[in-house]
């Protein structure tokens, strides 16, 4: 690996530069690899290295100071990213603290980023699933958004090959509006998720309650040993980064896969300032990059450039790209750039308690989290008061009820006793929210970052779809969890401002009329054709399925594609 000490044009020139080394900058970096192009990946964190850097990743739970929880201190001076599910002692040095890269929020957002190699990828809950017809369609049929310029049969054979590299856990579930991919064998249901998943076949038409697929090595095939990666070892630790490469992070994977290629240089401390526009070639020409240790401005140059930076830095990066021909931001002559931006809705939950299968318990960890209920609302027809619909986890759990009563000898019975709790039932929903020019970020006027780079503004809500589909949510597993005989139903709306999901997708939206998108149905920039965007800014409706496998797919196609143009000698 080279960090780079450049003091001429000819080494700063490459044939591939990629912003970002997450997971879909890694990606990128993969393929532009493979094929023999001299490629720059530019990370503006720290690199992060596999096994190397994972300080916490054996670390027992009396090893750390503050047996796992946040310091209060800590916790006092980042009230946004504390409230990530992920954010605790074993993991917090792979979040960027509020501090660091601060923003403007015209309205409640919660942005949780990762800037080392691997960005996210290393913190991410893992769940893929692959997107229907019924989503790439949505806009068009719903009426809400543009049209996408793709459909499932154009993205369905790089599902699949990204699918066999990254290693995906599932079923063959024969589900029309969640297809099917290339699995390795699937996290089993425990009991009564199995019960659940039996009653709702049996009572519902089109509800189902399946495995959760995730991007684990249940059983490796060899091209995950070659990766280097073993068989996940079910600790449920993820977030910590995995000795094993069980679970499919950058880090373990992409990056190592591309960098031994011998044709991709990695500089971390890199942050992207702009990318460089030539007027007279009417076509971009390089980036230009703050080192984050010297503050030092330095341009490297490519023939073509991918813009995988995380959806709103990706935005962020276009905005701040101005010229004389691009004044609003590099590629936005349809005025679009930064608008539309949407995430997805985790604002409801629902338990319960089952008295049945008291002769059951669980043994072990799943990875996976239990079941997965893909969206059954207005799929087949309109058929509520509101747009789109949700997915939703499913899980069921008991556990040991010891008592810290008593002294003495009554205090150690109770501290090992083996009676089992009733079981428990739980649900989240994962609602699509829609995209709307009112959702925006930009770029502020005055306020800067530690590099000298504008703050980013962000303008984004609930709505009244969100609220409907909450309702219907609630309305809809309150009838299921009853049906089912569970007891003691609970609903809970969770006060969680948008940007908590870590979903947000949009602002660079894909679009077959360059007049209201930006990008054409390869990923390009309709205006400035060498500059690609994979990440998830280039979403044009968030359905609601988890979009990371989504990314990974449309960067491999887009990389593809470009390769292709350039054998015809048209770029």
């Amino acid at each position: 690996m080279a960090f780079l000490n450049i003091d001429s044009v000819k080494d700063r020139t490459f044939d591939a530069i990629v912003i970002g080394s997450g997971m879909s900058g890694g990606w990128a970096a993969k393929e532009f690899g493979d094929k023999g192009l001299k490629t720059l990946v530019l990370e503006r964190g720290r690199d992060v290295k596999h096994l190397k850097d994972y300080p916490t990743t054996n670390l027992n739970p009396w090893e750390f100071p503050h047996h796992g929880v946040v310091p209060a201190k800590i916790q006092e001076a980042n009230p946004i990213v504390n409230r990530c599910y992920a954010f605790g002692e074993d993991a917090m040095h792979f979040f960027v603290k509020d501090a660091e890269h601060p923003y403007v929020q015209d309205k409640p957002f919660d942005w949780i980023r990762g800037y080392q190699t691997g960005g996210k990828s290393l913190m991410w809950a893992r769940q893929t699933q692959r997107w229907s017809d019924f989503d790439y369609e949505g806009p068009a049929r719903d009426g809400f958004a543009v049209d996408w310029p793709v459909r499932y049969k154009d993205v369905a054979p790089w599902y699949s090959y990204v699918e066999k590299f990254a290693g995906i856990s599932g079923n063959k579930d024969g589900i029309a509006e969640l297809p099917d991919g290339e699995f390795l064998p699937a996290f089993p249901l425990n009991a009564v998720e199995t019960y659940f998943s039996k009653h709702v076949k049996s009572k519902y038409q089109n509800r189902h309650v399946i495995s959760a697929r995730c991007a684990h090595l249940s059983q490796p095939n060899q091209i995950h040993l070659d990766q280097g990666r073993g068989q996940c070892q079910k600790r449920t630790l993820c977030q910590r980064g995995c000795p094993f490469g069980g679970y499919f992070s950058a880090n373990a994977s992409t990056i190592p896969w591309a960098l031994r290629s011998g044709h991709v240089t990695l500089r971390p401390h890199s942050v992207v300032e702009s990318i460089i526009y030539d007027e007279k070639l009417g076509k971009a020409t390089g980036v230009r990059v703050i080192d984050a240790n010297t503050k030092e401005a330095i341009e490297y140059y490519a023939d073509v450039i991918f813009v995988n930076a995380a959806a709103l830095n990706t935005n962020l990066v276009l905005l701040n790209s101005t010229s004389n021909r691009f004044p609003t931001g590099l590629g936005n002559d349809s005025g679009v750039l930064g608008k539309y931006i949407a995430f997805h809705n985790y604002s409801a939950r629902i338990g319960a308690e089952y008295d049945g299968a008291k002769e059951w318990t669980t043994d072990g960890r799943n990875p996976a989290g239990g079941g997965y209920i893909p969206r059954f609302r207005n799929v087949y027809k309109q058929e509520t008061n509101f747009l789109r619909g949700y997915a939703a986890g499913f899980s069921a759990y008991r556990w040991r009820e010891t008592s810290q009563d008593g002294i003495g000898e009554e205090l150690k019975k109770n501290l090992v006793k083996d009676d089992l709790s009733a079981w428990h039932v739980g649900s989240h929903m994962m609602g699509e929210t829609i995209p709307k020019e009112s959702s925006y970020v930009k770029l502020d006027k005055s306020l800067k970052d530690p590099f000298g780079v504008p703050q980013l503004k962000i303008s984004v809500d609930y709505d009244d779809n969100d609220k409907k589909m909450r309702d219907d949510y609630f309305e809809q597993m309150t009838e299921m969890f009853t049906t089912a005989g569970f007891k003691n139903i609970k609903t809970q709306v969770d006060p969680r401002n948008p940007g908590l999901d870590i979903h947000e997708m949009g602002g660079v939206r894909m679009g077959n009329d360059p007049k209201t998108s930006m990008l054409d149905k390869w990923n390009r920039l309709h205006a400035c054709k060498n500059v690609y965007v994979t990440d998830g800014a280039c979403m044009t409706s968030t359905s609601c399925q988890n979009p990371s496998l989504t990314y990974m797919a449309l960067t491999a196609r887009a990389v593809d594609h470009y390769i292709g143009e350039k054998k015809k000698q048209n770029v």
